[in-house]
């Protein structure tokens, strides 16, 4: 149904006259302490971008720049549009000009679309899932062992929606925009780390005591809303417009690892755990 209405919609040569009255863009307010102080990486978590033997490709979503019609159209519409597919779709739009065109009158069906996002809440788990245990029996010894992080096996951790709803793949690009943002870390909902991957850092390991070494993926737990709804394309004469019907919304949530990214904890035993 999208893709035919895109066809339609592009193929679709009208005589009107464009509008030039766009709104000035939000001032972009600063950050509080409390906001920093919720995304700052505590020191039991590292970054292993230059030593993860697997290249993890960037899920980063650049943001969409709407053309000149476009934003004529999202200005116009009632329900705010950011879902960048159907931007993308609104900026492949061509129409014509023509002063002697007011007599005409169009309205195009688009599809049901997932329109926007609004976040609800945005929550770092550092500990999100296990990946590896280091491990060093020392109650032998006469010193302390030490041991460092070295990753057994190569390991893939996935993010997702906690539900399924329409536009799945629509309503995730979303999301990640919105948790990015938000965090200001590195996020996808893929992240793979490789095999013989390490850090220097050192952990010792007591006379008489077992050692493990524990490693989690950290991610993101991003919570909000979506809505949908029906997008029709108006046209009357030198007027243009998009107007949304059948509105709905619904809460969904998100698991998004952070590339890159790898929390440690110690545990320096007396008994096997």
């Amino acid at each position: 149904m999208k893709k035919s209405a895109f066809i339609l919609l592009s193929a679709l040569m009208l005589f009107l006259v464009p509008s030039e009255n766009f709104a000035a863009p939000p001032v972009k307010q600063p950050e509080s302490k409390d906001v920093q102080a919720k995304y700052k990486i505590p020191d039991s978590v590292l970054s292993i971008n230059k030593e993860n033997t697997y290249p993890n490709v960037s899920q980063d979503i650049p943001t969409l720049e709407p053309s000149d019609l476009s934003k004529q159209l999202l200005n116009s519409s009632n329900v705010k549009i950011e879902n960048p597919e159907l931007i993308h779709m609104l900026n492949e739009t061509n129409i014509g000009t023509n002063p002697v065109a007011f007599w005409y009158r169009a309205t195009v069906y688009l599809g049901k679309w997932a329109l926007n996002y609004e976040s609800m809440e945005t929550s770092p788990n550092w500990e999100y899932q296990k990946i590896n245990t280091n491990f060093y029996d020392n109650r032998g010894g006469n010193g302390n062992f030490q041991i460092h992080y070295v990753q057994e096996t190569q390991k893939v951790v996935k993010g997702g929606l906690t539900a399924k709803i329409p536009s799945s793949g629509d309503v995730q690009k979303m999301m990640l925009m919105s948790a990015s943002a938000n965090s200001k870390l590195p996020l996808a909902f893929e992240t793979v780390v490789g095999a013989g991957t390490k850090k220097d850092r050192v952990y010792n390991i007591p006379p008489k005591r077992l050692g493990y070494l524990y490693t989690y993926a950290p991610a993101i737990n991003e919570k909000g809303k979506v809505t949908y709804g029906e997008v029709y394309l108006v046209l009357k004469g030198s007027k243009r417009e998009i107007i949304v019907k059948n509105v709905t919304s619904q809460g969904i949530g998100a698991w998004i690892p952070i590339q890159d990214h790898a929390s440690f904890e110690f545990n320096a035993a007396v008994r096997p755990s």
